[in-house]
C-alpha cells in the first residue's frame, strides 16, 4: 500500500471466485475513515480498488487474472461498434452530473438491471435491501462520489458511479435499463467518461479489473489503447 496506515485491515478466508468459477478468490481488505483523492490515486496505481470506506485488491492464493486496467485518453480511438454506439446515442441520451441519491427511481432501475443479469449471466438475485444497501454502499465513504444519471426522452435509464482523481475518473459501478439494451448503454457510459475526461484533459480513465474469460470484466479491454498494472506504479500497454 502507498504508506504505513493505522485503519484497521483484514484478510478474510478464501471463497469460490464470483468472476471465475474454477479458481479460489482472497481479497484483502482496508477500511478508511479519511481518503483524499490523490491518495487514493497512490492506491489505485498499487492495484487496490474501493467500495464505499472499503479498499481492497485480491490476494488469490493461485490466480493472477484480476489485472488493473486504465484507458488512455489521448489516443483513445472508437472501434466500428463504438461509433455506432456515439452515432446513436449522441444528442439523444441527456447525462446529468451530480450528487448522489437514492430514490424509487434509481431502487427500480438497479433491481432491474440485477434481474436481467441474474437471468442471462447468472447472478445472484437481489432484494430489495440488498439493492438500498449496495447504492447506500456506492454512495458513502471517504471520496465525495460523482452520480452521472443518464436519461432518454426525460426517462431515467443509468446510473455511473465516478470517482474524480488528479490524473482522470474511475468508473466505480453502473447499472442501466436493459430493456433499452439496444442503445448499449454500458459501452456508452465508459464512452461518455472517455469523452469528458479528453475535454477537460485528463489523461486517463480507470475501469477496474480487467479479468480474462469473465463476459463481465472482458469488455474492457475494447476500449483501446489500454494499460494495465503489473507491478505498483508499472502501468504498460495492453
Amino acid at each position: 500500500m502507498p504508506e504505513d496506515s493505522a485503519d484497521p485491515q483484514y484478510i478474510p478466508p478464501p471463497l469460490p471466485c464470483p468472476y471465475l468459477p474454477d479458481q479460489i478468490a482472497q481479497m484483502h481488505y482496508e477500511i478508511k475513515s479519511a481518503l483524499t483523492s490523490a491518495e487514493y490515486l497512490d492506491y489505485i496505481n498499487e492495484g487496490w480498488r474501493r467500495f464505499g470506506n472499503a479498499l481492497f485488491h485480491p490476494v488469490c492464493p493461485s490466480c493472477r487474472a484480476c489485472q488493473p486496467i486504465r484507458i488512455v485518453v489521448e489516443k483513445f480511438k472508437p472501434n466500428r461498434s463504438q461509433k455506432r454506439v456515439i452515432k446513436q446515442n449522441k444528442n439523444k441520451i441527456k447525462l446529468v452530473i451530480g450528487q448522489p441519491k437514492i430514490d424509487a427511481a434509481r431502487h427500480d432501475l438497479y433491481m432491474r438491471h440485477h434481474a436481467h443479469h441474474n437471468q442471462i449471466r447468472g447472478w445472484p438475485k437481489s432484494t430489495d435491501l440488498q439493492a438500498i444497501t449496495s447504492i447506500r454502499e456506492f454512495i458513502s465513504g471517504p471520496l465525495a462520489v460523482e452520480e452521472w444519471s443518464y436519461y432518454l426522452d426525460e426517462e431515467l435509464v443509468g446510473i455511473c458511479y465516478v470517482d474524480s482523481l488528479p490524473s482522470g475518473y474511475s468508473g466505480m459501478y453502473f447499472y442501466h435499463a436493459p430493456e433499452h439494451r439496444q442503445h448499449s448503454l454500458g459501452t456508452w457510459m465508459c464512452l461518455s467518461m472517455i469523452e469528458r475526461a479528453a475535454e477537460l484533459q485528463l489523461p486517463y480513465v480507470y475501469l477496474g479489473y480487467y479479468i480474462k474469460g469473465c463476459i463481465s470484466m472482458e469488455y474492457k479491454n475494447k476500449f483501446k489503447p489500454n494499460q494495465v498494472l503489473y507491478a505498483p506504479d508499472d502501468w504498460r500497454d495492453f
